[in-house]
C-alpha cells in the first residue's frame, strides 16, 4: 500500500514539473508564492511579538500562514476573530 502511494506521489510530481516546463510558466510564480508565504509569516510574527492583539497568540503553522498569504491583512483579523470566538 505504501509503495502505491509513493508511486502516485512521484508520478504526479513528474507530471506537474512537465506541465510547468511545457507551458513555459517559468519560475516567476514560485517566487511570488514564496514571497507571499514569507511575508505572511513575518506579519504573523510581528503581530505576536509586538502584542498588537493584546494577549492573543496566533501560532505559526501551515494553516495560519496559508490563511494570511491568501487573504492578506484581513486574514490576520479572521484568525484573531476565530481565536476570540472559539477559545474566549
Amino acid at each position: 500500500m505504501r509503495t502505491a502511494a509513493l508511486a502516485v506521489l512521484v508520478i504526479s510530481a513528474v507530471l506537474l514539473i512537465a506541465i510547468v516546463l511545457k507551458k513555459r510558466l517559468g519560475w516567476r510564480w514560485l517566487g511570488l508564492f514564496g514571497s507571499h508565504l514569507v511575508l505572511a509569516a513575518i506579519g504573523l510574527y510581528v503581530v505576536d511579538f509586538t502584542r498588537l492583539a493584546g494577549d492573543l497568540y496566533i501560532p505559526l503553522n501551515p494553516a495560519t500562514i496559508g490563511t494570511v498569504s491568501v487573504l492578506g491583512l484581513p486574514g490576520v483579523a479572521v484568525l484573531l476573530g476565530l481565536k476570540v470566538t472559539l477559545f474566549g
